[in-house]
């Protein structure tokens, strides 16, 4: 079981792609395998037969325990040995919350035959029952009379993820309304422009890159007492998913043009919902952009995806009543609200960010180039 991330500990099985005893060659995809933020399709490092396979679908095995071996022509697999001691399996949170609550995970791990979640350690320390391993659907299902649904790792680690921002980290929010007649006619030029299909989110994000490079105060981490500056700038998208949410990165995404970062933003966003993201694709944002706007949504507050400073949600683009000279006019606009954490990010940092954003916004000439 390969390292897909540096902070992975477990991967799970999502299915074979050839069956035990078949011929495979090198760099032929074999199995996929899923994170706890992507699914990835890995393929044979060498020609060979396929055999002693002892991980099937929806196993979570340890990273580097042995899954199967590819037999050489002629050669016979070795006999079967016990398997090797080492650090009991169990998901980096579960790990955390074991160690912080004096848990013995050896021995949770050994009662359980399967590697460790949070909630195991949780009803550990609780004095609960532990449940015993159960199907996880590759999507979320929905509850039927009140039963309790089991879910996906994917949303486990949204779950838990969420709570700890949420309760560690001091969330306070800014919220503009921004005339959005001037983006929706910079859109229609960037598209006979650049001849791509430019979409409102390109030019967000390329709005929003535009700002961090302006006031790189937003475009860092809180991190151990200490603040961390970013010299990259890495916007993250919000993708919801049947079985949880990714956040897919446009890296340098102050040094793209349109057509490359609308290029970029296709690719990204259309393979999280195929599932084919690689580890690569989740790594390097500084920065998070929600975007609900095609949901009918007008204004909502997000939750900062750590261990960045802060997120922007966007509303929807409709028709409102603005001042304009002096006069009540009814013109497209959006919301933009910006989360941020208050220990990285005071408000008039965050003030003046929002404000050169919405300035962007409502005069983007410099967006299409």
């Amino acid at each position: 079981m390969p390292a897909l991330g540096v902070a992975q500990d477990t991967g799970r099985v999502v299915r074979w792609l050839h069956a035990e005893g078949d011929a495979v060659r090198q760099n032929q995809p074999l199995i996929e395998v899923e994170t706890d933020k992507v699914t990835v399709e890995l393929e044979a490092p060498a020609d060979g037969t396929l055999a002693s396979v002892t991980a099937h679908a929806g196993d979570d095995v340890t990273v580097g325990t042995v899954i199967a071996l590819i037999l050489a022509p002629g050669e016979a697999p070795p006999r079967a040995a016990e398997p090797p001691a080492g650090r009991p399996a169990a998901s980096p949170v579960a790990r955390r919350m074991a160690r912080e609550g004096s848990i013995d995970l050896a021995a949770l791990a050994s009662r359980l035959g399967r590697p460790v979640q949070a909630d195991d350690v949780r009803a550990a320390l609780e004095g609960g029952a532990v449940a015993a391993p159960a199907p996880i659907p590759h999507s979320r299902a929905p509850t039927v009379d009140g039963a309790a649904s089991p879910v996906s790792p994917a949303w486990r680690t949204m779950a838990e993820r969420t709570l700890a921002s949420w309760t560690t980290t001091p969330h306070f929010a800014l919220q503009r309304e921004v005339p959005a007649g001037r983006l929706l006619s910079w859109q229609e030029r960037a598209r006979e422009r650049t001849g791509a299909h430019i979409t409102v989110t390109d030019l967000l994000v390329r709005a929003v890159a535009h700002a961090l490079r302006a006031h790189p105060a937003l475009n860092c981490s809180w991190s151990e007492g200490s603040l961390v500056a970013h010299g990259s700038i890495g916007v993250g998208l919000a993708v919801a998913l049947d079985d949880g949410l990714v956040v897919p990165v446009i890296q340098d995404a102050d040094t793209l043009d349109l057509r490359a970062l609308a290029a970029r933003r296709v690719d990204v966003v259309t393979r999280a919902r195929e599932g084919r993201l690689e580890p690569s694709d989740v790594q390097g944002g500084t920065f998070t952009l929600s975007n609900l706007g095609m949901y009918g949504v007008d204004a909502f507050t997000a939750i900062i995806n750590p261990p960045q400073a802060a997120i922007l949600a966007v509303g929807r683009i409709a028709d409102r009543v603005l001042p304009l000279g002096g006069m009540a006019v009814v013109q497209p606009a959006l919301t933009l609200t910006l989360s941020c954490d208050h220990r990285a990010v005071d408000g008039a940092r965050a003030g003046s960010f929002l404000r050169t954003l919405a300035e962007t916004l409502e005069e983007p000439a410099a967006l299409v180039s």
